[in-house]
């Protein structure tokens, strides 16, 4: 058999070539968590409460969830470059058009519709291909291609802050210019993404089952009549839910429970980003060696203890502010990594991108039930505080449901062309 040669090298060293491609897709993909620098200037263009100015965030963060889940049939039947390509389109598209829309409707439709599906088709196309060229480290690569999209804002917001603040730009043309920016590297980027021939292996790899996994191919129907999806799924929800309970109002509560001013407290929210992008990796290369199981305990433990620490502690306290965000934050990151590891070890590579279109719906219920349920708790009690009693309640439903549902003995023996006996 002739040796394999990825970008003109040995595949086992030119694979990490998708590693960055698809680690820069995720940096122009992951620009929606900057939105924040335009909602107060939304407000004053087109005089709209805060809430009617979020509503493109939330409409994209929506429709991102469902398109992921719609995307992966194509990802499969088309391959990822030409699945990718309609992704970089739509998400060039919805920023460019954004531009020009005259009022938050609009806006919500061009940005948060058009943007965020082409997002949810885009996504999972990196990912994918990282997975299926590292059989032998999936969880490491697909940490690291997802780190672009943890650290963009940290990327996007200051540029996008002052080419908003520009005379000559201002709000509107800053979607537009943004978006040809997005369309051409993410078009051009595009074509870099292909997967392995289907018997391809890494030099060495003897194709042993990952750590905590079982060997099997299911496909869609197949993984959904197993307990561990619904663990997995679960646990997902859990993680996502309550990370983005808190850290939807990290700022805030900076000021108002840690009593920082108002540009340290941006200053960490910052900082926070960073930790999102750097749990991709750390978290993807834990469930490599440790199983998706024992990255989640770990993973929910940690979410347990700084809640408890904030609860407990935080009131006046910046110590306590910043060591326990770091940890919230590093763990929403590292469960963007741990569950599409999880997806492709429990279940297999051969229907990776339709399974973790499904998984990944679990995102979007917690995204959304995060952000409403810690203004509703804030709004019933009067501080940020009481919003970390439910966060430690979730966190410990999730040991739970992890302990019990997240391992190989809970796939059951699904019937069907694809289960291995």
């Amino acid at each position: 058999m002739s040796e394999v040669k990825v970008f003109g090298m040995k595949a086992e060293t030119g694979r990490w070539i998708f590693v960055l491609v698809g680690l820069l897709m995720n940096v122009c993909l992951g620009a929606v968590y900057a939105f924040s620098v335009f909602r107060k200037p939304l407000e004053g263009l087109w005089s709209v409460s805060a809430t009617q100015a979020g509503l493109p965030f939330m409409v994209f963060l929506a429709m991102f969830a469902v398109f992921m889940a719609l995307a992966g049939g194509l990802v499969t039947s088309w391959g990822p470059r030409k699945t990718s390509l309609l992704g970089a389109v739509l998400v060039g598209a919805g920023w460019i058009l954004a531009g020009f829309a005259p009022n938050i409707l609009w806006l919500t439709i061009f940005y948060g519709v058009i943007g965020g599906s082409g997002v949810g088709i885009l996504y999972g196309c990196p990912i994918a291909v990282a997975a299926k060229w590292f059989p032998d480290k999936k969880g490491f690569a697909v940490g690291l291609t997802l780190a672009g999209f943890g650290l963009s804002a940290l990327l996007m917001a200051p540029w996008m802050t002052s080419t908003i603040a520009s005379e000559s730009v201002g709000v509107a043309k800053t979607f537009m210019y943004f978006g040809v920016a997005f369309l051409a590297v993410l078009v051009t980027l595009s074509f870099g993404l292909r997967n392995p021939k289907p018997d391809w292996k890494p030099a060495g790899w003897k194709g042993a089952a990952a750590k905590g996994g079982s060997g099997v191919e299911l496909d869609r129907g197949q993984m959904l009549r197993t307990p561990a999806f619904y663990a997995l799924w679960g646990s997902y929800i859990i993680g996502c839910l309550a990370g983005l309970m808190a850290i939807g109002i990290a700022a805030p509560v900076g000021r108002e429970v840690a009593l920082l001013s108002s540009e340290t407290a941006a200053i960490a929210v910052s900082l926070f980003a960073v930790f999102n992008g750097v749990g991709r990796p750390l978290f993807g290369w834990l469930t490599d060696k440790i199983t998706p199981r024992g990255t989640a305990l770990l993973s929910f433990a940690l979410i347990l203890g700084a809640s408890a620490l904030l609860y407990f502690a935080g009131q006046g306290s910046p110590a306590v502010y910043f060591v326990a965000f770091s940890v919230l934050w590093l763990n929403l990151g590292g469960w963007l990594a741990i569950a599409p590891t999880a997806t492709s070890t429990f279940f297999g590579a051969k229907h990776y991108a339709k399974n973790y279109g499904v998984v990944f719906t679990a995102y979007g219920i917690g995204a959304i039930a995060g952000n409403l349920l810690s203004g509703m708790i804030h709004d019933a009690t009067g501080g940020y505080l009481p919003v970390f009693v439910p966060v430690m309640g979730l966190a410990t439903l999730g040991l739970v449901v992890a302990l019990v549902g997240l391992r190989p003995t809970s796939l059951g023996a699904p019937a069907g062309p694809g289960a291995k006996k």
